[in-house]
């Protein structure tokens, strides 16, 4: 067991997963920019925090809690809190502003940058079993969307029943975090000119496509799903190339890590301060 000081930087879409306890990931970053994965934390936890006025959102907030080394994860930065509770968590700084173009976020979220992208594929491998990084793409090709499932698969409901982190399977958890219908992917270039493609897990992406659909206009469901998937492109893709200077923050999935497969990563947050020349300009 040992006390950390994280500053919050990923809460991943509650996808589904047979191991219930993956359902809600959350990670960050050290004082000294290594990275700690942290789960389960309960959504109930998340809510109240906000609910509480206590944070306004979770990402990059300063926290220090108790936490240990889960034995049943192989990757070195998984970690448990000691109390599911969270009795023993203390908000230390509410989320870093953007002032100075980010200045402080990158202070700690870029104090370890890759830029080649088979150089973390190759220390995902053991012994050294990386599955947290900052990565930096030379430049983003494309977005792309896939049409997904729109509904959670029973099983998988029934799993999240089971568990505290619907408030002890009290709320329907379709209530409470909806089925986004859609998957979001990456075209990108490292430092190497090789392309690649990568899911984007991110919270911050599933709702802002609520947000967009909610916004849409059109005639039909259809046309306001087009409309609305149109308006995440244009942030996601448009905007961040033409204005921001974009880093992912990436990781691996355990199911998929422990396979071993070819690239086990996939985005679970994207870095977007503004592009350094566009400074002068104001």
């Amino acid at each position: 067991m040992r006390r950390v000081k994280v500053l919050i930087t990923v809460t991943t879409y509650p996808l589904p997963s047979r191991s219930y306890d993956e359902l809600v990931c959350t990670a960050g970053v050290l004082e000294d920019g290594s990275w700690i994965r942290i789960y389960p934390i309960p959504l109930s936890f998340l809510f109240d925090l906000k609910q509480s006025g206590a944070v306004k959102n979770v990402k990059y907030t300063w926290v220090e809690l108790d936490v240990i080394k889960r034995a049943d994860d192989f990757r070195p930065e998984s970690h448990s809190p000691v109390n599911y509770d969270f009795r023993d968590i203390s908000i230390i700084e509410p989320r870093l502003d953007t002032k100075n173009n980010w200045l402080r976020r990158k202070e700690y979220c870029l104090k370890n940058v890759y830029t080649d992208f088979n150089l973390l594929i190759q220390k995902s491998k053991s012994p050294t079993n990386l599955s947290l990084a900052t990565f930096k793409p030379t430049n983003i090709v494309k977005f792309e969307w896939e049409k997904d499932n729109p509904e959670w698969k029973d099983e998988w409901v029934e799993l999240r029943k089971q568990t505290d982190l619907f408030a002890g399977g009290d709320i329907d958890p379709q209530q409470i975090i909806r089925k986004v219908p859609y998957k979001f992917f990456y075209r990108f270039k490292d430092i190497t000119g090789k392309e690649r493609r990568l899911m984007i897990e991110d919270w911050e992406i599933g709702e802002l496509y609520w947000n967009c659909l909610r916004r849409a206009k059109g005639n039909n469901s259809i046309e306001k799903e087009k409309n609305a998937i149109e308006m995440v492109k244009n942030k996601y893709f448009d905007k961040f190339n033409t204005k921001n200077d974009i880093y992912f923050f990436v990781g691996t999935t355990k199911e998929w890590h422990k396979r071993r497969g070819h690239n086990p990563f996939v985005i679970i947050g994207v870095f977007y301060p503004l592009k350094e020349q566009q400074l002068s300009l104001f």
